[in-house]
C-alpha cells in the first residue's frame, strides 16, 4: 500500500501566517541584511509552527520527480566502526542508485539540530540517523512532518517510535562477561559509555546479567561512564587500577576504548591480555592487528548499514508499516587480550 505523502508548506502560506510579504519571507529565509531581526524572528517562528522548509533543491526535483539523495547523519569518522558502517551504506546505495548527504554531529545536540535543517533543505528522500546522547524525539516529529522516512541506526529512542537497525547489546554484553568468567576472571568492570544512550543499557544488562548467572554480585564501582574515545580508555583504565581492589579484567563500551586502555597498560609496564583481561565492543579492523590481539563482540557494522539502507529504500518505495526493529546477533571474537596471569 503506497503512504500518501503529506503536502508540503509552501512560502505563501509562511508570508500569510508572519503578516509580511512572500518577497520579504524570502528575504528572511536567505538571511539578507536589509531585513530587521525583529522580522527575522517573525518569519522563523512561522516556519517552525508550519513545519516549513527552506527548498534549496526544488528546480532539481521538479524536473527530476523524486529526489535520489540519502541523509546520513553519524557522530564522527575518528572511530573505524563509523568507517564500516560507511563502506556498508555505500555499497547497498551505489546499487540503488542513490547517493548521500554526510553530517557529522561530534555527539552534539545543537549540531544535530542544524545538520538536521541541512539536510532537510535538500529535500531528500530519507534520512539515516544515529541520534546524539540524550536526544528526544522532536528531531525525528520534524522530519516526519515532510512524509520523509527516518531509520534510526544502532542508537534506539524509546519514545521514537522509528524504524530502527542495530546489534543484540545485550547478547554481547553477557557473551563477553561469560567468556571473562570461563577464564578465571571473578572481579570484572564495564568501561565507558554514558547511559544516555540505548547501546550502554543494553551492553551493561548484558554485563550485569553475566556476572549473576555466574553467581557473582555487581559492584557499581565497576561500573564506569566515560566518552567513546582513545583518550577516555587511558584515564578509565587508571581510575580502576586505583581502586582498593582492581579487577582483573575489563569489558569496554567500544574497541576505541579498550586500545585506548591497553595503550596505557603498556605505558604503566603492564601486559594488556596477562595483568589485566580486556574485552572490547565492535571489532573494528584494528582490533585484529594491535598487540595483544584485542578479543571483541562484533557488532557487523557493514551488515547495519546494508540492514539501514534496505528499510530505508521500502519506506521511500511506499511501505506502510508499523516501524520495524531489525537486530543483529552479535559474535564474540576470541583473540590474545583475555590470556591471564594466575588468579
Amino acid at each position: 500500500m503506497k503512504q500518501e505523502k503529506p503536502k508540503l508548506v509552501t512560502l505563501q502560506e509562511v508570508a500569510k501566517h508572519a503578516g509580511v510579504s512572500q518577497t520579504t519571507a524570502s528575504l528572511a529565509i536567505r538571511g539578507k541584511l536589509n531585513i530587521s531581526e525583529a522580522t527575522r524572528q517573525k518569519v522563523f517562528a512561522s516556519m517552525q509552527n508550519l513545519g516549513y522548509v527552506y527548498d534549496r533543491g526544488a528546480a532539481n526535483l521538479r524536473s527530476k520527480g523524486a529526489s535520489s539523495t540519502v541523509g546520513l547523519i553519524i557522530p564522527d569518522l575518528s572511530n573505524p566502526f563509523y568507517t564500516e558502517l560507511l563502506i556498508g551504506i555505500h555499497q547497498e546505495l551505489n546499487q540503488l542508485g542513490q547517493t548521500v548527504i554526510l553530517g557529522t554531529t561530534f555527539d552534539s545536540a545543537t549540531v544535530q539540530d542544524r545538520l538536521v535543517s541541512t539536510i532537510l533543505e535538500h529535500r531528500v528522500a530519507g534520512i539515516i540517523f544515529f541520534v546524539v546522547p540524550g536526544s528526544r524525539r522532536e528531531p525525528l516529529d520534524r522530519i516526519r512532518r515532510l512524509g520523509i522516512p527516518v531509520v534510526l541506526i544502532n542508537r534506539n529512542l524509546s519514545e521514537g517510535h522509528c524504524d530502527y537497525v542495530g546489534i543484540d547489546n545485550v547478547t554481547g554484553g553477557r557473551s563477553a562477561v561469560e567468556h571473562l568468567v570461563r577464564k578465571g576472571h571473578r572481579r570484572i568492570a564495564f568501561l565507558g559509555g554514558v547511559s544516555q544512550l540505548s547501546s550502554w543499557h543494553g551492553r551493561t544488562e548484558g554485563y550485569v546479567s553475566g556476572l549473576l548467572a555466574a553467581g557473582l554480585d555487581v559492584d557499581e564501582s565497576l561500573i564506569i561512564e566515560g566518552p567513546m574515545t582513545r583518550e577516555s580508555g587511558h584515564v578509565l583504565i587508571e581510575k580502576i587500577l586505583a581502586l582498593p581492589t582492581p579487577p582483573t579484567a575489563v569489558l569496554c563500551y567500544n574497541d576505541i576504548i579498550a586500545i585506548g586502555a591497553m595503550m596505557k597498560l603498556k605505558e604503566l609496564g603492564l601486559t594488556p591480555g596477562y595483568d589485566m583481561g580486556i574485552v572490547g565492543f565492535d571489532d573494528i579492523p584494528e582490533a585484529s592487528i594491535f598487540s595483544p590481539r584485542l578479543t571483541t563482540v562484533s557488532s557487523f557494522p557493514r551488515r547495519i548499514g546494508t540492514h539501514a539502507v534496505r528499510l530505508l529504500h521500502e519506506r521511500i518505495e511506499g511501505l506502510d508499516s508499523e516501524p520495524r526493529s531489525v537486530v543483529l546477533q552479535p559474535e564474540l571474537i576470541v583473540r590474545e587480550s583475555c590470556s591471564h596471569k594466575n588468579l
